[in-house]
C-alpha cells in the first residue's frame, strides 16, 4: 500500500535531455528546507520523443507533479504543448516553467525576469543605456534580447557567426534589434554601454579569441550567461580592461524564484547562502 503521507507532499521537476547536471534541485531543495515545505524537486531525463506523453502525465494527474521547469531541448515544445501560455512565453515561442492551476497547463518564460534580476541586484542602472551588444543567435538569447528591450535601450545589435540566424530575431523582436555578422563586432562595440554573451564561448575553459572592449564607454557592463567557469575568459578579460562585469550564476537563481512561488505558494528571495551552495557544488562537480 502507497504510504498516504506521499498525498501531502507538493512534487515539481526539471525536466530535460540531459538533465543530470541541473543544479535547479538544489536551489529549490535549499527553499523547502528553509520554508519547511513538504515537497520535492527532482530531475526528470525526457527524451525528445517522450516530451509529449511527459505532458500528457502531468495534465492529467498520474504525473504526480503540480509542475516544473523545462530547459534544453524542450522549451519550443513546453510552449507549444501548454494549454494557456502568458504573454512571455507567446513572443518567446518558448516556455521553461509550467504549471497545474484548475485543471489547465499554464506556461511562462523566467529567464527574462532572471536575466534582469541579476543585473538589477550586481549592477544598478544597467538598463540605462543606447546601445548594447549580444553575442549569439541562439535559443538563449531570445530571452535576453526581449530583456534588454524592454529596458528601453534603444539599439541592440545581436552579432552571429550565421548573419540568417540573428536576423529572425531581428524580425522577432522589432526595428530597435539588427543583425550583424561577426566581423561587424568591433564596429557595433563602439559607445555601447552592455556587453552580453549567449553563446558556449568559453565554457568548461574552451579557448576563445581577444576581445576588445576600449571603444565601449568606460562605465559599460559585461555579462556572460555562462557560469561554468564563474569568471569565463569573456568577463575576464573585460575585468583586465577595467570594465564592470557580472557573471551568469544570478540568472540562474533568479530565474528559480517564479516557479517555485507557483508550485509551493511562497516567494523565495536569493541570497548569499544560496549562491555559496551552488557555487560549492560546482567546485566539486564542475
Amino acid at each position: 500500500m502507497a504510504d498516504s503521507r506521499e498525498t501531502l507532499l507538493v512534487n515539481a521537476f526539471v525536466t530535460g535531455w540531459p538533465i543530470k547536471h541541473s543544479r535547479s534541485p538544489i536551489i529549490h531543495g535549499h527553499w523547502l528546507a528553509k520554508f519547511g515545505i513538504a515537497g520535492r524537486y527532482t530531475r526528470e531525463a525526457v527524451a525528445p520523443e517522450d516530451f509529449p506523453a511527459f505532458i500528457s502525465k502531468l495534465k492529467d494527474g498520474s504525473s504526480g507533479y503540480r509542475g516544473g521547469n523545462v530547459t534544453i531541448p524542450h522549451k519550443e515544445m513546453a510552449f507549444a504543448l501548454a494549454d494557456r501560455p502568458d504573454a512571455i512565453a507567446e513572443e518567446l515561442g518558448a516556455a521553461n516553467t509550467l504549471w497545474m492551476e484548475d485543471g489547465v497547463l499554464h506556461a511562462s518564460n523566467s529567464d527574462v525576469y532572471g536575466f534582469t534580476a541579476n543585473l538589477d541586484e550586481q549592477s544598478p542602472g544597467w538598463g540605462n543605456v543606447d546601445r548594447a551588444v549580444i553575442l549569439g543567435a541562439g535559443g538563449a538569447s531570445r530571452a535576453i534580447i526581449q530583456a534588454v528591450r524592454d529596458q528601453g535601450v534603444g539599439e541592440i545589435h545581436v552579432v552571429n557567426r550565421t548573419v540568417a540566424r540573428a536576423q529572425e530575431l531581428a524580425d522577432r523582436f522589432g526595428q530597435n534589434v539588427h543583425a550583424h555578422a561577426m566581423e561587424a563586432l568591433g564596429e557595433v562595440m563602439s559607445g555601447a554601454g552592455l556587453f552580453v554573451n549567449t553563446t558556449s564561448l568559453g565554457m568548461d575553459r574552451a579557448p576563445i579569441p581577444q576581445f576588445d572592449f576600449s571603444t565601449m564607454l568606460t562605465n559599460a557592463v559585461v555579462t556572460d550567461i555562462v557560469y561554468i567557469p564563474l569568471q569565463t575568459d569573456i568577463l575576464k578579460q573585460a575585468e583586465e580592461q577595467g570594465f564592470v562585469t557580472v557573471d551568469g550564476l544570478g540568472m540562474l537563481l533568479h530565474q528559480a524564484v517564479p516557479g517555485f512561488e507557483k508550485w509551493f505558494g511562497l516567494r523565495p528571495v536569493v541570497d548569499q547562502t544560496l549562491r555559496d551552495l551552488v557555487i560549492a557544488d560546482m567546485d566539486i562537480h564542475g
